[in-house]
């Protein structure tokens, strides 16, 4: 492994190599969301989406931006070009430096990758509706979120989430790892802040953002297969379009696009790509290890487990609630999954340690320095 190459880089290097020695390919895709301010009195101002995404295409950026269901809100999407995690990380690294330089070219003031946009949009929905809006006028806070999408092919192509229960037990695995490992994928206070809005400010029925660990198909960390998590069908794929481009036929191929979506994550500059890629693969290897075996359906519990989410980085109260830098500091998984699969690779290679700190809690270390540092300047 080349010395100066960063940690990170190095991981997921050797867990891409080591999914491969089993015999599958990984498949991990992000989404972001993200909001933008400009100018008030420019009331019809829109942004030039194909000009972003022509930019994206010439930085070498597998993705796009869309527009969102906010006002003044748009999503980074992932585009399936068969690029590698590594890649992917790369992508999303990327964007999130290019995407205020881009939008500030057309005339935004600011652009927002933040947990929460205080005050994004005003509007209240109907009684019982999704999608219908009333006169009345208060805040709405917009939570912006990360969502990565994984799952995994074999030798042949094909897409292994719906096969002999392992899409359901790599779910398992999500939710038996994501409430040690959330400081990982909610980086910032406000991350937590964003979990509380819909109880705190009575946004339940305008906002659809999960805040807690669940499981299913709408849950938090959610199993798309025949439907998504709008009960849509999935993987609709156009046959006949009639000459107003209206799709008249239709056929559904969901075995190609079942995945699962992990949706907890908070948009943020502190969001490192790096490390959510690196926690993805690591619960892709426990699942892939487990089918490899044919155990997937024995080792899946009966009943799905549902936990709140801790509501700081840090702990609060005399021995009350544990905090996210706690629980990723005292939790092993991370840095031991890292560390062991290292050491087999290297095995493999019949290569000598250059260096006696396991790689594991090199990265471990990397993921709480930025935290640490805080901790000491403010004691």
């Amino acid at each position: 492994m080349n010395p100066n190459m960063s940690f990170e880089i190095q991981a997921i290097k050797l867990l891409q190599e080591y999914i491969e020695c089993l015999g599958f390919t990984p498949a991990v895709h992000f989404e972001l969301e993200g909001c933008f301010q400009v100018d008030t009195s420019e009331q019809t101002f829109s942004l030039n989406y194909p000009e972003i995404n022509q930019q994206f295409l010439i930085a070498g950026i597998d993705g796009e931006l869309v527009a969102e269901y906010w006002q003044n809100q748009w999503e980074y999407v992932s585009l399936f070009n068969g690029q590698s995690p590594l890649k992917e990380a790369k992508n999303l690294t990327r964007a999130i430096k290019l995407i205020p330089h881009i939008l500030g070219k057309q005339g935004v003031n600011k652009t927002l990758i933040k947990p929460v946009v205080w005050a994004g949009d005003k509007g209240k929905l109907a009684n019982g509706s999704s999608d219908i809006f009333t006169h009345e006028l208060r805040d709405v806070h917009i939570p912006n979120a990360v969502q990565l999408n994984v799952s995994a092919t074999d030798s042949l192509g094909n897409n292994i989430i719906f096969d002999r229960g392992f899409g359901e037990y790599l779910q398992q695995c999500f939710l038996d790892t994501s409430l040690n490992c959330c400081l990982i994928y909610l980086p910032e206070e406000e991350a937590f802040e964003r979990l509380a809005l819909k109880s705190k400010y009575g946004l339940a029925a305008e906002l659809c953002s999960p805040v807690d660990i669940s499981g299913g198909h709408q849950g938090s960390i959610a199993l798309y297969k025949e439907v998504g998590k709008h009960n849509q069908a999935m993987g609709e794929e156009p046959l006949i379009y009639d000459h107003n481009n209206k799709v008249l036929v239709s056929q559904q191929n969901w075995q190609k696009t079942a995945r699962i979506e992990h949706r907890i994550g908070a948009s943020s500059l502190q969001y490192n790509a790096y490390f959510n890629i690196i926690y993805a693969l690591l619960n892709l290897i426990d699942a892939l290890e487990v089918y490899k075996v044919d155990k997937c359906r024995e080792l899946l519990r009966k009943e799905t487990r549902q936990q709140d989410l801790p509501c700081s980085l840090y702990d609060v109260g005399l021995g009350a609630k544990v905090g996210a830098i706690s629980l990723f500091e005292n939790d092993a998984w991370f840095s031991e999954s890292i560390s062991k699969i290292s050491g087999r690779m290297i095995d493999k290679r019949n290569s000598q340690l250059s260096d006696q700190i396991p790689l594991g809690d090199k990265i471990k270390q990397m993921v709480l320095a930025p935290y640490q540092q805080k901790l000491i300047l403010s004691s």
